[in-house]
């Protein structure tokens, strides 16, 4: 049986990261983006044209909905990035990969 802050197959605890202040719990083997939606956060950027809120679509490093500052690093595919401890993570804010607001239209 598993227990609360640690992993079976590792042996490994997990991890904290911070969240524009919030501190959010990362199991072993975590995306950032998989970590801050197991915390209820599901969105941390929004549109540029409509201010849409966006966060995790596809998972897999397809879509650009899911940028985060990761570490001060702007413009990071939050399911892409691992989780590591005390990783500083921001909201991207108005910033937008896809320039459209899922109508189809680019501007």
């Amino acid at each position: 049986m598993s227990h609360a802050g640690s992993d079976e197959r590792t042996g490994s605890s997990s991890c904290q990261l911070t969240f524009d202040g919030t501190t959010v719990t990362a199991r072993p083997g975590q995306s950032v983006g998989a970590a801050l939606v197991a915390a209820g956060i599901v969105a941390w950027r929004t549109t540029r044209r409509e201010g849409r809120p966006r966060g995790l679509f596809c998972g897999i490093g397809v879509c650009f909905d899911c940028l985060i500052t990761v570490d001060g690093r702007p413009g990071q595919r939050a399911c892409l990035v691992p989780a590591r401890d005390g990783m500083r993570l921001s909201a991207e804010g108005d910033r937008d990969g896809d320039d459209s607001d899922g109508d189809g239209q680019r501007w």
